[in-house]
């Protein structure tokens, strides 16, 4: 009897062995399948096997889940009406599925992003009113604030909240204190991404060479930091004249007594007047003092300077930050201060300091290229040496990542006629003025 029963169990479990073994090997052979089509395009084939996948082995491989959103992107794009809302609401449900079996690999803030920015896109067709946009994308903000990391989907998220301020559903302190949120996000973004750059950066230059994996995430960094970069312009651009002076003022006015003792809501007032050109107003510097009276850091004692000339606010602001990328924030709003009263040289100094504090910022070349450029006329004992500038501009520009700006400069610089007629090809010319730096003539 006992051999029968041990008998009975191994077959059973023999049987159940087998059966999971094959289960095992039509999910790869499915996936296989899928794989080859999706790389080859050819994604209406691709169909069949994903609805198989996804039917019985949705925990099998989350690759399933990339080759199925390559897929449906397809489809979404060359579909039209009810035929396209079915293969969005297919790619969203798929997405919900890898969050159920791939829950680690699959954070809420990011997908949930991707699912608001999909039905954003299709607004028109799904039938999305402003406030439907704003409180799905508010929603991720508040929910999974540390993976919700898409520049686009910030962008919309605050652009909509501009939609709703105007059409008053929201108010102006709701409006400004959402700016804050989102140029806060995007500055974190932002420094996370520099500072994984900045290793690399720092690899490279002691001589060392990127692994392929390395040189791809280098890629990906700076890709990122491009693109928020642009957000954060248009962002600051949505807000628009919204955010003046004349707003802004009588808001904080009426607050301020019941926000004194708060810091954020201090720093937040004192950073929009400052941004907004309002430092002037007598609301600015009352701010400014209740802020470094209460909680001193190194952006009050900037603003102090700022108000003061003081050169002891100065140096504690620089004492007071102790962090790179935040000192190298301070660098060159220092710099943007020497530049636009046109004292050059020492605006090239601290966005220098810029550099060295954060390498992956090389947006500061760009501002030494137009300083250069501007200084061309007054830097040079005739035409020739004059517009030679144009030649550093240029490689300033190179340095900044803008080929097009380095382009423009070299188109003002001496031509190849000019160079042979006055007999300098090769040559090295000083430049004087601030810029005291020498260039080479290029060789013709």
């Amino acid at each position: 009897m006992k051999t029968n029963i041990t008998l009975l169990i191994a077959f059973l479990f023999l049987g159940t062995s087998i059966g999971f073994a094959q289960d095992t090997e039509e999910c790869r052979t499915n996936l296989s399948i899928m794989s080859e089509y999706v790389k080859a395009k050819n994604f209406d084939a691709a169909y069949a096997p994903y609805k198989s996948l996804v039917a019985t082995c949705p925990k099998y491989n989350s690759g399933l889940y990339k080759y199925g959103e390559d897929m449906f992107k397809h489809f979404i794009k060359n579909a039209t009406g009810d035929k396209k809302v079915g293969y969005i609401n297919e790619l969203i449900a798929m997405w919900d599925t890898r969050a159920l079996n791939f829950a680690s690999k699959t954070p809420k803030g990011k997908y949930d992003a991707k699912k608001a920015e999909l039905r954003y896109d299709n607004r028109e067709l799904l039938g999305l009113n402003d406030t439907m946009i704003y409180n799905e994308f508010d929603a991720i903000f508040k929910s999974d604030l540390k993976n919700f990391k898409s520049p686009k989907g910030l962008y919309v998220y605050f652009k909509y909240m501009v939609k709703l301020f105007d059409a008053k559903q929201k108010t102006a302190q709701e409006l400004f204190d959402k700016y804050d949120d989102v140029v806060g996000k995007l500055e974190t973004e932002v420094e996370k991404n520099s500072a994984e750059l900045n290793k690399l950066t720092a690899k490279e230059a002691s001589g060392a060479t990127l692994t392929k994996k390395e040189k791809r995430y280098k890629k990906f960094y700076t890709q990122t930091l491009s693109a928020l970069d642009k957000i954060s312009g248009s962002v600051d651009s949505e807000i628009g004249g919204r955010a003046n002076c004349e707003t802004l003022i009588p808001l904080y006015q009426k607050d301020y007594d019941a926000n004194k003792n708060n810091a954020q809501w201090l720093q937040r007032a004192m950073n929009k007047l400052h941004a907004k050109g309002c430092k002037d107003d007598p609301m600015f510097v009352k701010v400014v003092k209740q802020k470094n009276t209460i909680e001193p850091d190194a952006d009050t004692a900037y603003y102090l300077y700022l108000i003061t000339g003081e050169q002891k606010y100065f140096d504690q602001s620089l004492s007071l930050q102790t962090d790179p990328f935040k000192k190298a924030k301070l660098y060159k709003k220092i710099a943007g201060g020497f530049k636009s009263k046109g004292k050059y040289g020492k605006a090239r100094q601290y966005y220098m300091k810029v550099m060295e504090m954060n390498p992956s910022d090389r947006s500061p070349y760009l501002q030494i290229a137009d300083m250069y450029g501007k200084s061309a006329k007054n830097c040079g004992g005739d035409n020739f040496s004059q517009r030679a500038v144009f030649w550093l501009a240029a490689q300033a520009a190179e340095k900044g990542g803008s080929s097009k700006a380095a382009k423009s400069y070299r188109g003002l610089a001496p031509t190849k006629t000019e160079i042979f007629n006055k007999n300098m090809s090769g040559k090295t010319i000083k430049v004087g003025c601030w810029i005291q730096r020498s260039v080479t003539v290029p060789n013709v």
